[in-house]
Formats: C-alpha cells, structure tokens, sequence
C-alpha cells in the first residue's frame, strides 16, 4: 500500500508542479485556484471512488488482495466484493490461496464466492462431499472446475455426497497414480452431462524409468457414457490410456472436435480410423510423443476428414507414411512434425507438388535434422507469407543466414523459434538478426532465439537494433533467450522502457505454436 501510495503521489505531484508553474508564469492567480491546489496537494489513494478501488483491484493476485484487505475498512469492502472472486485457485504450490481448514473455505463459499464463481481450483484436501455441496448450492454459475487428486494417497468418504455442480462446461482431473477414482465418479455421472471439455491429467512427468505395474485408476469407459456432449478431450500424459480409450470416446461423443493423447505412450493408432469415421467434426488430433504406427495412420481416410490441425512431434512414422498423409489431408493449417528421422526433403516436396499446404498457418518443425535449408528457403519462399507461426529450432545447420533470407517474407508472423542450444562452429551475428525481425515481422507476439550465448556475436551498438526491435514491435509479448551476456543486455534494456515481462530465459519459459490452435483457451489445464 504504501509502494502504491508513494507512486500516486509521484503522479499527482507532478501535475500540481506543472498547475503550480502554470500559475506563476500568469503572474499570481485568484484565493479560489490557491486553495484548489492545497487540496490537491492533501489527495491521497483513499479519496479514489469505489469502482476506481475495484479496478485497481482486480490486477492484483488473490493473495495480494487478501493483503489489502487489513489496510483499513473501506479497502476490506472491496477486497471482499465478489466481483475480484470469479476465478479462485487453492492450490498454494501453484500460485493459489492457502486455506487452512475446511471451515474456511464453507465460509469462503458462502460469503466471499456465491454466484460470481465461475472457476475454481480444489487441492485434495479440500474435495469432500460438504465442500461439493456448497459449492453447488451456493455457486450457481460455476462451469469451470479442477479437482486436483495427483497427491492422494487415500479419498474423502463420498458415500453421503448427493449434489454437485450441474452448470460445468470444463472439469479437469489431476489423477493419482494409485488411488481409484471410480467411487467418486459414480457420484458425479448424472451432474456432467453438460460437460464441453474434459482434461484427465496423468503422472507421465513422474514415472521412473524401471517398469512398474500400471493401474487403470479412472474407468474410462463409462466416463465417456456420461459426457456425451464433449467437443474437447485432453488426456494428458496417462500411462494406462492406450486406443481402446480413444475409441470408447469416439463411440459416444459426436460433437467431438479436439482430441489430445499428449504423451500416452501405449496410443498406436490402430483405431484412429474408426475415430475419424466416428467423429466428422474432429478438426484437431494432438498425439506428441505417442507410439504411432505408420501401417496404422496409412489406413485412415485422411481424403474424407475435416483435419486442420495435427501434432506428431516424436512419433517416429516413416518417410512413406508422412508423403501419404500429407498429400492426401485436405486442408492442413497447423502442424508439429518435429523429431522425425523420416521428415526429409522427398517430404516436404511431395507436400508442396501433390498435397494442399495454401491453408498452413503454423508449422513446427524442431529437430528435423534431414531437412536441408534449401528444401527449407524453397517451401518457404512459396507459403512464408501466410504463415503466423514458424519454428526451425534445435537444427545445427539452420543459422540467421537461413533467417535473413527468409524474413522479408515472414510478414504476417506472429510466433518464431529459432536457434539450437547446441554449441555452433559459426557466429550468430544476433545484431543484424534483431534489425531484420523488427523490419519485417511488424505483427510479432513471440519469439524465442535458443542459440548458446557462445554463439552469440554482438557489437557497441547492440542497444540500438534492440531499441529498434522494441520500438517496433509493440505487440511483443515474449522474447526468450539463453541466460547469458546477450540476455542481460536485452533485459535491461526492456525494463528501462517500463516493459517488465517481455524478456525472459530459456530456463523458466518456452515459446510453442500451441498458441494458434484453434481451441488453445479450451486446452489450457493446470
């Protein structure tokens, strides 16, 4: 409060230094315009209307609004106005409140959240059939809730639980390794049938390399009977999910239009044809590092199919299989084909000679060692400019020569990754770089250099094709760099300018093409 006061007063004193000048260059002034400016001298935060309060006050975290609520009476009022109390996390470990009993949160519910609840994050300590019941009786507008059950060890009893949310249109479940969720979805069935998107969320992060038994700790297969009305389903990193899951939800959910099996191993594709037949609408099949199978994929109808967006990062499909389906699917707009021996030059031209890439808008194409650059150049001197997003990284031979030439055309680009963390035998000469990205790329949002600082080449007069790029791109809102000298540099020089949160290191952010999908707001979990 008193950082916020201090800058206030900065603000107001500047404008009565400026009235106050004012005054003595007309050579005096009238008692009235005296007495006017001692007023304003006495201004302070809390003569600020309420809703001006309200307004300062919802670009605060809930923890920091909790603060403010000990300042004095005036600020608890708004502090506890339910308007700040739409979206709420009680997850601690991520960024969210810290409630110490269950009475305090039934409190909570009852004074603090009440109808203006539309999201909200349970840790496992606090799921209990009380807190669901409140919930649902005292926060009718709910429709997004996750339910975080990753650390349990053992449930709440749910036997007496009779209510629930019945307006959820997203549900996200954090599932544990080893506790069966089945005696608390049985609860749930008949309240989430109006259910739009649905992420289950595994424990592939923690799972250790020796092989241990896999328990199927969510009954998947009448999950689906409940949640017929599912556009979006993300099954993120489930050791158990293999394709009968896939295909269990492709027979109940029609209006299926994004389906995400992101690091479920045991996925093959041997029912994705029946998928494709089953669900007409689907426009987004996301698979990274599945076990695809290229006789699999080979037998799907990819002519018939309304696909438009398609992640295989990692999923080793051979040469022939990667020519038949993308010379054969309709409209692709966004692909991730990154870490595939078999992407190669024959690929990329049977692509552009005998499929249609005129939709593509995003493409994704890290670690793809058996593309050479001037395979690349051609692909991209023909579709650059339709392109938003654009990522040739982590290949040792792509350098800026590549990207100089290539700029002029990226004019409509809002993502781009470049650069490997491998260390190069070339300079990146980053200066001539930056000047190019800030001539020609106007509408740029993101980008990431993974370059190793080693690599890196800059002069005395860095600050100014930094000061370009800045000047330039005012819709920047993430540059990513490899912690070093260069970083420093470019840090700095974004802080000075008032803009905090642009430059940020490779070690606590990466830049994706995810963001282009055309569900992402849907996808977004944890």
């Amino acid at each position: 409060m008193a950082d916020m006061d201090r800058r206030l007063s900065s603000w107001q004193g500047i404008s009565i230094d400026k009235e106050l000048l004012h005054y003595r260059q007309d050579g005096g002034g009238d008692s009235t315009h005296s007495s006017s400016k001692r007023r304003r001298h006495h201004t302070t935060i809390e003569k600020l209307p309420d809703k001006v309060l309200l307004a300062i006050f919802s670009y605060l975290s809930h923890r920091e609004i909790c603060q403010m609520a000990r300042v004095c009476k005036k600020w608890r009022v708004i502090a506890y106005d339910t308007r700040l109390w739409k979206s709420v996390s009680l997850r601690p470990e991520i960024s969210g409140l810290h409630v110490g009993s269950l009475e305090s949160l039934l409190a909570l519910i009852s004074i603090r959240f009440g109808p203006s609840l539309r999201y909200i994050e349970l840790p496992i300590e606090l799921i209990t059939h009380t807190v669901l019941h409140e919930l649902a009786n005292k926060c009718p507008n709910l429709t997004h809730m996750l339910l975080d059950f990753s650390t349990a060890m053992q449930l709440h009893d749910f036997s007496e639980m009779q209510a629930f949310p019945t307006k959820l249109r997203y549900m996200c479940i954090c599932l544990s390794e080893v506790i069966f969720m089945e005696g608390f979805m049985r609860k749930i069935y008949n309240f989430i049938n109006g259910l739009e998107a649905l992420h289950l969320i595994g424990t592939y992060e923690k799972v250790e390399e020796e092989e241990e038994e896999i328990y199927e700790v969510i009954n998947v297969h009448k999950l689906k009977s409940a949640t017929p009305n599912l556009r979006v389903i993300n099954l993120y990193g489930i050791n158990f999910i293999d394709d009968s899951h896939i295909d269990a939800f492709s027979s109940n959910c029609i209006q299926l239009e994004c389906l995400a099996v992101n690091f479920c191993n045991k996925v093959t594709g041997s029912t994705m044809k029946t998928l494709f037949q089953r669900s007409r609408r689907l426009k987004c099949l996301l698979m990274n590092q599945t076990n695809l199978q290229s006789e699999y994929v080979m037998q799907v109808e990819w002519e018939k199919t309304c696909l438009q967006e398609l992640d295989i990062t990692a999923t080793d499909l051979s040469t022939e299989c990667l020519i038949d389906m993308l010379t054969r699917i309709p409209a692709l707009r966004f692909l991730m084909a990154g870490q595939l021996n078999g992407f190669n030059d024959s690929v990329l031209k049977a692509w552009m000679e005998h499929g249609n890439p005129r939709s593509m808008v995003a493409l994704d194409l890290d670690m793809s060692d058996n593309l050479s650059d001037e395979a690349l150049y051609k692909f991209l001197l023909k579709h650059g400019q339709q392109l938003l997003g654009l990522s040739l990284s982590g290949m040792p031979h792509i350098t800026d020569q590549l990207w100089q030439s290539v700029l002029p055309i990226l004019t409509n680009a809002k993502i781009i990754i470049m650069g490997t963390n491998e260390r190069l035998g070339v300079n990146i000469h980053v200066d001539q770089l930056m000047d190019g990205i800030a001539n020609n790329c106007p509408a740029l949002e993101r980008l990431e250099l993974r370059w190793d600082p080693d690599n890196l080449r800059f002069s005395d007069k860095s600050q100014k094709a930094i000061d370009v790029l800045r000047v330039k791109l005012m819709k920047l809102k993430c540059l990513v760099l490899s912690d070093g000298r260069y970083y420093e540099i470019v840090k700095a020089n974004f802080e000075r300018a008032d803009r905090m949160t642009v430059v940020r290191t490779i070690t606590s952010c990466r830049v994706s093409i995810y963001y282009l999908l055309s569900n992402y707001a849907d996808l977004i979990f944890n």
